[in-house]
């Protein structure tokens, strides 16, 4: 049974619980520094097009890391809205070395049963 999240806030920490792989972060940094340096060729060179690199860079990293080291679902498919945002917190933690880039991430970054915020559907 899928749980359903009341605000980000809540929703977060069961994100990284999905990010416990430091390979698969690292994927996610990839992605979204891809995801930056596109925008920034979009404003340079006042090329639009170039805006149909955005998904396939952005989740073809992201999906790479879940599927080929992660081994397990992207939460994008169950929470599209929550995980863009989360993955942009994550990005942001990662390079302000709040969250470590690789290794495995401590439980207490993690631990879901923290979150009150949640209830089951």
């Amino acid at each position: 049974m899928e749980r359903s999240y009341k605000s980000l806030q809540a929703f977060y920490p069961f994100y990284l619980s999905q990010h416990r792989n430091g390979i698969c972060r690292l994927f996610h940094v990839l992605g979204t520094t891809g995801v930056l340096a596109i925008i920034a060729m979009m404003i340079v060179y006042q090329n639009h097009w170039l805006g149909w690199l955005l998904p396939v860079v952005g989740y073809g990293c992201a999906w790479i890391g879940h599927f080929g080291f992660e081994k397990n679902k992207p939460a994008t498919f169950g929470y599209p809205g929550y995980s863009l945002l989360s993955d942009w917190i994550m990005y942001k933690d990662i390079l302000t070395g709040r969250l470590p880039l690789l290794g495995d991430l401590p439980v207490e970054f993690w631990n879901v049963s923290k979150t009150v915020e949640t209830v089951t559907a």
